[in-house]
């Protein structure tokens, strides 16, 4: 089986190649199962209804989140009501939404957890402990398990990703848009790669307009930054498993 993870989606841009060019990857790949990082997808900040029913529509099976989650007032509803969208698990109890789900693809169970690091980021619950429970609890429904942690620090994603590694298919890394080539499958088992990257343009700055970030680089006073619009590429990573034994076979770069 194969599963394709798709890098942070930023702005209307990158949810709009997407939309262009899922459908023939899924075909052309082989695809059976597809998630998305789209924390970014509406207008470069958070999520709306529209824009994630956009993405289901195109092929998106489940669309993981993040820090910007809370961007759009209408995500507090939409967690709730949309099963398919999940958030970082590792919030405080009282949180709207779910932090993983087990979905049902082709009579295959695939469970699909969202943590978020603490390392420069907001001080959250810790993802290490949180992650293993709902690892041990996951593991006797299915042994498909597929991990997205978004965090900033590489340190903080590695040690994650070889903690949970005996319980993961995989563990991918999101939140810096800035793809690593660290590619492995950890101890014959589970696909790991710390930042899969993003979708959004080659010409940016992690998907702003370059004279935006520059200008609060030298000025150091808030700024307004716009999402880059041109030379649109999709990062993502392709996994092929067992997905009788949730083991992994393989994971590789793909970017279109």
């Amino acid at each position: 089986m194969k599963l394709l993870f798709i890098g942070d989606i930023f702005g209307n841009a990158g949810r709009k190649k997407i939309c262009d060019d899922l459908p023939a990857i899924i075909n052309q790949e082989g695809i059976q199962f597809t998630i998305a990082q789209g924390e970014n997808i509406a207008g470069g900040k958070g999520i709306t209804k529209a824009t994630a029913d956009e993405l289901f529509a195109a092929g998106v099976d489940c669309v993981t989140a993040g820090n910007h989650t809370w961007k759009q007032k209408e995500i507090y509803v939409l967690l709730e009501n949309e099963p398919r969208l999940l958030r970082p698990a590792n919030y405080p109890d009282g949180v709207a939404g779910r932090g993983f789900a087990v979905y049902e693809k082709q009579e295959i169970k695939i469970g699909v957890i969202n943590l978020e690091g603490r390392t420069f980021m907001r001080p959250l619950d810790n993802p290490f402990r949180i992650g293993k429970k709902i690892c041990e609890d996951m593991v006797k429904e299915t042994r498909n398990v597929f991990i997205d942690f978004h965090a900033e620090a590489t340190s903080e994603k590695r040690a994650l990703g070889l903690y949970l590694s005996p319980f993961a298919t995989a563990i991918i890394g999101t939140h810096t848009h800035v793809p690593t080539a660290d590619e492995q499958v950890i101890g014959g088992k589970t696909a790991y790669i710390t930042d899969v990257g993003m979708v959004g343009s080659r010409d940016s700055i992690i998907g702003e307009e370059p004279d935006d970030v520059i200008s609060h680089f030298i000025l150091q006073v808030p700024h307004h930054f716009k999402p880059a619009k041109e030379n649109i590429s999709a990062n993502t990573v392709i996994v092929d498993f067992d997905e009788n034994t949730g083991t992994a076979r393989s994971i590789i770069r793909y970017v279109f």
